[in-house]
C-alpha cells in the first residue's frame, strides 16, 4: 500500500511517501480501506517527537481516518498512528459508524475537532447560559466548531481571536459576536475591551503570552481550558496564589483521556455533533485537501497557521 513514513524526527521535510505491506487487524481491531485522512496539529508534534505520547521510529503518522470496513462506512481514531496510508487498522472501540448525510470532511471534523470543542465547553469550562466565551484560533478546526457550539448552547458573548481579516470574518459568519486580532501585544486589554468586563471562559491552544494574558483577563470564577500549544512556546509557570486570589480555574484537556471517563462520553459527544449537523445547526469548515503524497505540504500549511477549518489527505492521490 501507499503510505507516508517518518524514519527520523523533524519538521514536514521528514514525511516521506513509501510503499509498505498492508497492515493486518488483530483481535479487537478492524482493517479500514481509507477514503480520507484527517490532519491535526498532533500529527506535526508526532513527526518531531514533541507530542504528549512519545513516538517510535519508523512511524506512519496520523490518528484518524474515514473509510469502509466490511462494507460499512466508518470513522475511526487510531492507536499510535498509522493513518497516513491507503489502509489502516483501528480498535473496534474507537471505530464509529458514519450516519447517512455526513460527508468525509464532516465525519473527520467532528471526530477530533468536534469532540474536543464539546468536551472543552461541557466538561472543562462547564459553560452556563449567558457567559462570555473567548475562542482563540477561532478559524481553526476546533475553533470553528467551538464558536458554533458556544452560541448554540447559549453563550452570552463569543469573542473570537484570529490573525487575519479573512479568518476574523469567518468567525463572525459562524456566530461570534466580535473578532479581534490574535497578534495583539496586550491580549488582556483586548479581551477586556471586547467584552466590556472580564471574561468567563477561554479556550486556548496557542500557549506563550496568549495563555498568560488570557488568564489575566479572567473574571472571578472564570475558567481557562488549555488543550494545545500551536505557538510551540510554553506559558509561564502558574502561581497558585494568583489562582486563589482571583478565584480562577485553569484546566488541561487531552482527548485520549476522555475514554477513561465512566460512560460513553466520547460516543455521546460524537452522536450529538452528528445530530446538530443533520439538523443544520453545525457545519464543518473545509481547510484544504492534499494528496497523500504531499503530506509534507499539508504539514507546512498547518504549521504556518494560515489555514482554516479541517485539512484532509486523499490517499487516492
Amino acid at each position: 500500500m501507499r503510505a507516508v513514513q517518518v524514519t527520523e524526527f523533524g519538521g514536514p521535510e521528514v514525511l516521506t511517501p513509501v510503499e509498505l505491506p498492508d497492515p493486518v487487524a488483530g483481535p479487537g481491531e478492524v482493517l479500514i480501506d481509507v477514503e480520507r485522512i484527517g490532519v491535526n496539529y498532533a500529527d506535526t508534534h508526532q513527526a518531531e517527537n514533541s507530542y504528549l505520547a512519545p513516538s517510535k521510529l519508523p512511524l506512519v503518522p496520523g490518528g484518524e481516518v474515514v473509510g469502509k470496513t466490511g462494507g460499512k462506512r466508518v470513522v475511526a481514531l487510531l492507536n499510535g498512528g498509522g493513518g497516513y496510508a491507503e489502509k489502516a487498522v483501528a480498535p473496534e472501540a474507537t471505530t464509529f459508524p458514519v450516519p447517512d448525510g455526513i460527508d468525509d470532511l464532516t465525519a473527520l471534523s467532528m471526530l477530533v475537532q468536534g469532540t474536543t470543542a464539546w468536551v472543552l465547553l461541557k466538561r472543562n469550562a462547564h459553560l452556563e447560559k449567558g457567559e462570555s466565551v473567548v475562542v482563540h484560533a477561532a478559524a481553526g478546526g476546533v475553533g470553528t466548531i467551538a464558536v458554533q457550539l458556544a452560541k448554540a448552547w447559549g453563550a452570552g458573548r463569543v469573542i473570537a481571536t484570529a490573525s487575519s481579516d479573512e479568518k476574523r470574518a469567518l468567525a463572525l459568519e459562524l456566530g461570534a459576536d466580535v473578532a479581534v486580532d490574535s497578534r495583539a501585544e496586550d491580549m488582556t486589554e483586548v479581551l477586556l475591551d471586547a467584552n466590556g468586563r472580564r471574561v468567563d471562559v477561554v479556550l486556548d491552544m496557542v500557549g506563550g503570552k496568549t495563555t498568560d494574558q488570557s488568564i489575566a483577563a479572567l473574571a472571578p470564577f472564570g475558567r481557562l481550558a488549555f488543550y494545545g500549544m500551536a505557538g510551540r512556546e510554553a506559558p509561564k509557570p502558574l502561581d497558585l496564589r494568583n489562582v486563589l486570589g482571583h478565584s480562577t480555574t485553569v484546566s488541561g484537556m487531552w482527548l485520549p483521556h476522555v475514554f477513561r471517563l465512566p460512560g460513553n462520553v466520547f460516543g455521546t459527544a460524537l452522536n450529538e455533533l452528528f445530530e446538530l449537523v443533520i439538523e443544520k445547526k453545525l457545519r464543518a469548515i473545509p481547510g484544504g485537501e492534499f494528496p497523500l503524497s504531499d503530506a509534507r505540504g499539508a504539514h507546512e500549511a498547518l504549521r504556518s497557521r494560515k489555514t482554516v477549518g479541517k485539512l484532509l489527505l486523499d490517499p487516492g492521490k
